[in-house]
Order: C-alpha cells, then sequence, then structure tokens
C-alpha cells in the first residue's frame, strides 16, 4: 500500500527533544507519522528499523496490522533526499505504542492528541498557525524585528512555491532542486554547504539565518517569482532559468552591499545555544 505526494504536507514534530516526520494527508484530513521516528523515540534504540523488524516479528498480529493498515509514505531523510517510509494515523500509532515497553508511553499518547488537535486548529484558523511559530521563535530567544523578518519571507517562499505549483514544477525533488539553483546563484554555496558552514545537520537553515540572510533570501525568490511570472515560465527547465536570474539581481545586490559595509552577509553564524565562540565566515 502506498499513498501518493497529492494533496499532502510534510512537517517535523518534536516530542521531547525528538524529531518525528510526519505528513498532513488533505484528503483524509489527518497526520500520517513515520513509524520508525516513533519506534526510535519510544524505545530508545540505536536502530529502530531492526527493532521494529523484531517487534513485527515476534508479534505476528502486530505485523499483519501494520503490514494491512499503514501506507508507506514518501518522507525526507536526514540528507534532504526522499524515501517511501511506513507510516500510521493516529490509531495505527496508538496500536504501536501498546507493544512497545517504554515509560514514555502515555506522555506520548497525550502529546499525538494534542498533534492532531491544534492542526485542526489551524486548518479552522490560519492564523493559529502564525502565531504559534511566532511564539516558538520567541521561546528560541529570537528578536521581534528577526521574527518579523523570518514571517516575511516565508510569505515570499509561499508565493513562489504556489507559483511553481500551477506551472508545470512537482513539489518534492523539483522544489528542493529550485530552491538549490536559487540559493546557490545568491550565495555561492548550496543549501547543503550552508547549512555546513552553519554547523547544522538536521535543523531547518532559515530558523538559523540572520537578518541579513533571511532578507537576500526574500529577494531572491520575490525576484524569481517576478521573472518567471513575466517570463511565463512554465515547467522545471524554465523555472530553473528563471531561478537563476532571480538569485543574480539577489547576488548583486549582496556584493554591493558587502562592497559598501566590508561585512560579509553570509556567515557561519546559527542560534545554537551549544555553540559559543568565533564562526567561519564565507
Amino acid at each position: 500500500m502506498y499513498m501518493n505526494n497529492n494533496n499532502k504536507q510534510t512537517k517535523l514534530a518534536v516530542f521531547q527533544d525528538k524529531k518525528i516526520r510526519r505528513v498532513w494527508d488533505e484528503k483524509s484530513e489527518q497526520w500520517y507519522f513515520s513509524i520508525v521516528d516513533i519506534v526510535e523515540t519510544l524505545s530508545g534504540s540505536g536502530n529502530p528499523t531492526d527493532y521494529l523488524k523484531k517487534m513485527r516479528k515476534r508479534d505476528p498480529v502486530l505485523g499483519s496490522y501494520l503490514g494491512t493498515k499503514c501506507p508507506h509514505v514518501e518522507m525526507a531523510g536526514e540528507g534532504g533526499k526522499k524515501r517511501k517510509v511506513l507510516a500510521g494515523n493516529v490509531e495505527n500509532i496508538l496500536r504501536l505504542v501498546q507493544s512497545i515497553p517504554s515509560s514514555k508511553a502515555e506522555p506520548f499518547k497525550l502529546w499525538l492528541a494534542k498533534v492532531g488537535y491544534e492542526r485542526l486548529q489551524e486548518m479552522n484558523d490560519p492564523e493559529k498557525a502564525i502565531d504559534r511559530s511566532r511564539a516558538y521563535w520567541q521561546k528560541l530567544g529570537r528578536s521581534n524585528k528577526w521574527i518579523q523578518q523570518r514571517m516575511m519571507s516565508q510569505e515570499t517562499r509561499a508565493k513562489l512555491t504556489d507559483y511553481w505549483k500551477t506551472h508545470g514544477v512537482r513539489e518534492g525533488n523539483e522544489f528542493a532542486l529550485l530552491t538549490n539553483v536559487i540559493h546557490q546563484e545568491w550565495t555561492g554555496l548550496t543549501v547543503g554547504q550552508h547549512k555546513e558552514l552553519k554547523r547544522l545537520k538536521t535543523e531547518n537553515l532559515r530558523d538559523h539565518m540572520s537578518e541579513a540572510e533571511l532578507i537576500f533570501t526574500a529577494l531572491a525568490e520575490y525576484s524569481t517569482r517576478q521573472i518567471a511570472q513575466t517570463d511565463k515560465a512554465e515547467g522545471l527547465p524554465k523555472n530553473i532559468v528563471a531561478g537563476k536570474k532571480g538569485g543574480n539581481v539577489a547576488k548583486k545586490a549582496r556584493l554591493d552591499l558587502e562592497t559598501r559595509t566590508g561585512v560579509k552577509v553570509v556567515t557561519g553564524d546559527n542560534f545554537k545555544p551549544a555553540l559559543k565562540g568565533p564562526r567561519k565566515s564565507r
């Protein structure tokens, strides 16, 4: 059983500092969570895939249940590459939790219910999602100025991806490819290289950008959308061209600002509290 990519939104959830991949299916209006991520979170196993295999062999009823009730869903791995992983909705996950001896089981059930309820709230009132993001960034110590810029860049990004969706660009790998084209054009670095510079692994790069980096990212993506609309870019190849042109607009502005101020826009600075001391500059 495999669920296709149509009408799905991917997002990470966090339970007690553990990241759990999940996908929102608009058709059925429910979350599908990565089962192997949940097994890792609850069991603490260093090899959750193997742990799950042994569970299914030890409990044939559970194995049959997961095999017939749970679809395989495309989700991004640590390197960003999408793969089909076994996933379950809330009902499936609650059945799974019963088979994992863990002190985290009860808190996890409460968390699972809360996550589902929050999504329904956001569907009925999208402003709640905005408020939740703002509260999350405030909790991490971001300034109001930074939060405002982050949210503005998020809106600019959404408008660009909306254009892609309606002009022959497929979500997933093609979105990632175009994002990388734009990013590399204005920064001189791939997204992966920029994350490496900031010493990030699974973290969201934009959540660790400076105000200047957010501004230039938004400029690159805004310029890309304007150029794509003007050129009537359709399909991946033509949108790649538009992405390079849009990224180049931001690149010229970056170089001009750096020449005038002597300060690099793209740096190794991040917001990770555990990493102190001097950062690398590009």
